[in-house]
């Protein structure tokens, strides 16, 4: 398979399943983090960013079950949501804390397909900019990304997007980057492994490519690469 892209000026990157193994995310960054929340939270529960998730969860929990619970059951709730893979900002804020200490103390260094760095460096040296957008923090991108098993690769990045952006299911959040980024929507693509990301933008006109790693399901509705090598990018 191969794709050429044409018009392009900016590039728009997903990491599970896109720069990164899925399972390197799942098998190791998840458990690492539930291990560790309950006491994490309880040893930190002054900081103020430990004070606001557990606060944003109290209400999200208050909002959907009607039930005012206290530290203990917001701790049980985190838990239940990283089971749940649920994409809240409030867990996403905890695991990025917890992550951020795992990352620095050496315990992991993340996954990066051994296709992703060459061709990020190609297109950054021809003048493109590249940007993130996961539902992991902006602050968990940026750790994630200076350590890689490849090295420190966030100078390759211009721009971080997480959910404080909207869902990336949801179209409204592609138009919303695209006014960040003050371009038209058709000079960007989006590199996603995510059927529902990649509809979601299309609709607002971005440019997208789905990614087919191994243990991801082909998606004919678009165009398809199984590595980044396949991709050729025009900027006219």
């Amino acid at each position: 398979m191969s794709v050429t892209l044409p018009n392009i000026k900016y590039i728009l990157l997903d990491i599970e399943g896109t720069t990164s193994d899925i399972q390197f995310v799942h098998q190791v960054m998840f458990p690492y983090s539930r291990e560790r929340l309950e006491q994490f939270v309880l040893s930190h529960k002054n900081l103020e960013e430990v004070v606001e998730a557990i606060n944003l969860t109290q209400q999200t929990v208050k909002a959907e079950q009607g039930q005012d619970i206290d530290l203990e059951g917001a701790i049980a709730t985190l838990l239940e949501w990283i089971d749940r893979d649920r994409k809240h900002p409030a867990l996403k804020s905890i695991q990025g804390l917890i992550w951020k200490e795992g990352f620095e103390t050496g315990a992991f260094n993340a996954h990066i397909y051994p296709d992703v760095k060459p061709k990020l460096e190609e297109w950054t040296r021809s003048g493109l900019k590249l940007g993130i957008y996961s539902s992991g923090s902006i602050a968990t991108q940026k750790m994630f990304f200076s350590h890689t098993v490849e090295g420190d690769l966030t100078p390759l990045f211009s721009n971080y997007f997480d959910l404080t952006t909207g869902s990336k299911k949801e179209a409204i959040s592609y138009e919303q980057i695209s006014d960040v980024l003050g371009l038209a929507p058709n000079k960007i693509v989006f590199f996603s492994d995510v059927p529902a990301e990649l509809v979601a933008a299309r609709e607002k006109g971005l440019q997208v490519v789905h990614v087919k790693r191994e243990g991801t399901e082909s998606w004919s509705d678009v165009p398809e690469v199984e590595s980044f090598q396949e991709i050729s990018i025009s900027q006219t």
